[in-house]
């Protein structure tokens, strides 16, 4: 009786290790490019990251390839990765990949800074990021259930990705929200423009009567100066829009000052357009 009992043990030991080989010969092995190594299943590759299961959960991760060194496969095909090797395009996208999830996003609010026109053409940088801090100082009052990330994590946040000004364009306003981790997005755009030019004329009289000591007029000596000035005044406008996270556009207005001046104010029709649009608070 006791070798049956011996001989049943050293069969399931056989089954269970024959079970535990097959197990883990189906395991996918990631390794990362910092030296861990993630046990799995592989579910899906895409150009830019991995999908993965580990062993015994049910839950999906999304792996950037460019964390990953090398892919052993559950069929013993072994994949190497190098970020230096991948397509350019490929690397671009990398730069853009969600960094929050959706629910992170809600009731956020990032203002990009102002582009500048000069008579159309693109002016100082300094004077759009000037407006993005007043936008900012005008919205920040007046933002009750709303947090709105400061211009300089934001302006931070756009460079490390790569979302620089003059590369703007080729991002959406979805992958900028994505970056900057927000449901809402503020941009604008200041235009100033010449317009006509105003001088004024100031003229003085000097006259001088000289009398002898009788009190009789001796002699008459008049002199005449002027002295001009001109001034340049300028039309402002200034543009916004607000974008949602799903690149929706729910508010595109622009508003031009009443007035022209000779400093180039925008103040006027930013208070004007931040007062009105949905986002703003009374």
């Amino acid at each position: 009786m006791k070798k049956i009992y011996l001989l049943v043990l050293y069969v399931l030991i056989g089954v269970c290790g024959f079970a535990q080989n097959q197990s883990e010969a189906k395991v996918d092995l990631i390794r990362k490019s910092d030296g861990e190594e993630l046990k799995g299943k592989i579910i899906r590759v895409t150009d830019a990251d991995v999908s993965f299961v580990y062993l015994g959960e049910t839950a999906e991760y999304v792996i950037k390839k460019a964390d990953i060194s090398q892919i052993v496969h559950s069929s013993g095909r072994v994949e190497t990765f190098s970020s230096t090797n991948m397509p350019t395009d490929t690397r671009q996208k990398d730069q853009i990949i969600m960094s929050a999830t959706p629910a992170d996003h809600h009731n956020r609010i990032a203002i990009l800074p102002f582009t500048f026109l000069m008579d159309n053409q693109p002016g100082a940088e300094a004077i759009g990021l000037k407006a993005q801090q007043d936008a900012y100082g005008l919205l920040r009052q007046h933002s009750a259930g709303y947090i709105i990330i400061d211009p300089r994590t934001t302006n931070a946040a756009l460079i490390q990705a790569g979302a620089t000004r003059d590369k703007m364009i080729g991002f959406t306003m979805k992958n900028l929200c994505d970056i900057l981790g927000v449901e809402y997005i503020i941009d604008g755009t200041v235009t100033q423009n010449k317009g006509y030019s105003t001088s004024t004329t100031a003229t003085s009289d000097d006259t001088k009567i000289k009398r002898n000591e009788g009190e009789k007029v001796k002699g008459i000596s008049s002199y005449s100066s002027s002295n001009s000035s001109s001034a340049q005044r300028y039309d402002v406008s200034v543009s916004l829009q607000i974008y949602m996270d799903n690149n929706a556009s729910i508010y595109n207005e622009r508003h031009k000052a009443f007035l022209s001046n000779t400093d180039g104010s925008y103040s006027g029709p930013l208070e004007y357009l931040m007062k009105r649009c949905p986002l703003y608070r009374k």
